[in-house]
């Protein structure tokens, strides 16, 4: 199965991205995920289903010790993995 996170870190700072938020990305960035897009208001990945969930956990515990105070993400199936 294939999935789609999308996510988001509060609280915001539209004059440097916060620790939380540089955390998630790096963790997004690092993931064995494809279709990484980060941007300023929101992020996606896609990927097969373990390594999205892994990469999920790994992003809401990180981003958490280092500040945030909310994480709001969804995930989506997208489809089936091929092989």
């Amino acid at each position: 199965m294939r999935l789609r996170v999308e996510f988001t870190t509060e609280p915001f700072d539209l004059d440097e991205a916060p620790a939380h938020a540089v955390v998630a990305r790096e963790v997004i960035r690092t993931a064995e995920l494809d279709a990484v897009d980060v941007g300023p208001f929101g992020n996606t990945a896609e990927g097969g289903a373990d390594q999205v969930l892994t990469a999920v956990d790994s992003l809401l515990r990180k981003a958490l010790a280092s500040g945030a105070t909310r994480v709001s993400l969804q995930v989506n199936v997208i489809g089936e993995d091929t092989p």
